[in-house]
């Protein structure tokens, strides 16, 4: 069966485990970048389909990965994180925008 997708790094070893083989490559960082962004969505729809906790677990996960790869570290993320809900607000008064006028 062919992929062509990011995995976590444990999965080839898993996959050698259960008596299969893997053929992997590491990628290049163009390749990294695009497939980082290509495992979020793939993330977020799995999370938006199944609304399962271990899928909001992954999505963080990528986005720390992201992050890395941007040279933008956790520290940093929740620095603008923090920065922006104090400007705009976060979430938790639940508003919905109908309209403006």
């Amino acid at each position: 069966m062919k992929y062509n997708k990011l995995v976590r790094d444990k999965i080839p070893e898993i996959i050698k485990n259960k008596g299969e083989i893997s053929v992997t490559h590491k990628a290049s960082d163009d390749e990294y970048a695009r497939k980082l962004r290509e495992k979020l969505n793939e993330e977020v729809n799995e999370f938006l389909k199944s609304n399962n906790p271990e899928e909001l677990a992954d999505i963080i996960e990528v986005v720390n990965a992201l992050g890395e790869s941007m040279d933008i570290n956790k520290e940093k993320i929740e620095s603008l994180r923090l920065k922006k809900a104090e400007e705009r607000g976060s979430f938790k008064d639940r508003i919905i925008l109908d309209e403006t006028g």
